[in-house]
């Protein structure tokens, strides 16, 4: 093997490793948004948004490791696929770290008021969008296109969360206009969530991508 692909693989495995790190940074941030909206608990949700500067950082940080292989290495067929994979993984990341922050204000504009109700369907929400994160992370460790194709098909059950959610968001502030603003709140919580399955999925099609050439069932290269 040349100097030069050993050099290019050792490059390969920085960034590799540097997503890792990204996405366990990510993964952090919304695990303390959860823990701090369901115990009303302001310490975590100042904790998630202090980690969305660092999250904005190690974005940077790939893309320009991303960009500098791509000039200097010209990479071709499965390594510029999985390069540009990372480009676009490292945008659906940090939009993640951004609704852990949305989450974590709307938690501390709460912290002041009991809630009208306990918390049941927006955990659910927050769990399954949680594991479809890890999973779509995972795919893309591990080159697995049958567990990206997991995650795409996981969105289904977010997507049906959030329609009960609404739901009965709808059917509380019938009942009881005293919490229509609170329950205005929740319903963006619920929104947030929706959107990070939504960002999990798009993870999951550019790892898919990235081994196939395919995107959204289009032949790209």
């Amino acid at each position: 093997m040349s100097s030069t692909r050993t050099k290019f693989d050792r490059q390969l495995s920085k960034l590799n490793d540097s997503l890792i790190q990204m996405s366990k940074m990510v993964e952090s941030a919304i695990h303390d948004a959860v823990r701090g909206l369901v115990e009303q608990n302001v310490e975590l949700a100042n904790k998630a948004i202090g980690a969305d500067e660092e999250i904005d950082g190690m974005e940077k940080e790939i893309e320009s490791l991303c960009l500098d292989i791509i000039l200097r290495q010209q990479p071709v067929a499965g390594d510029l696929r999985a390069i540009s994979a990372v480009l676009k993984i490292i945008t659906d990341l940090e939009r993640i770290g951004d609704h852990a922050t949305d989450i974590s204000e709307i938690t501390i504009f709460l912290s002041k008021s009991q809630y009208m109700k306990k918390l049941v369907h927006i955990p659910k929400m927050a769990e399954e969008t949680m594991n479809m994160l890890s999973m779509a992370i995972d795919s893309f460790v591990n080159k697995d296109v049958s567990l990206a194709k997991k995650v795409i098909a996981a969105d289904d059950i977010v997507d049906d969360l959030f329609v009960e959610v609404k739901q009965k968001l709808i059917e509380m502030i019938k009942q009881d206009v005293e919490h229509v603003d609170q329950s205005m709140d929740f319903m963006m919580v619920a929104k947030y969530f929706e959107r990070i399955g939504d960002h999990a999925v798009n993870i999951a099609e550019w790892v898919v991508f990235s081994l196939t050439g395919i995107h959204k069932d289009i032949k790209i290269m």
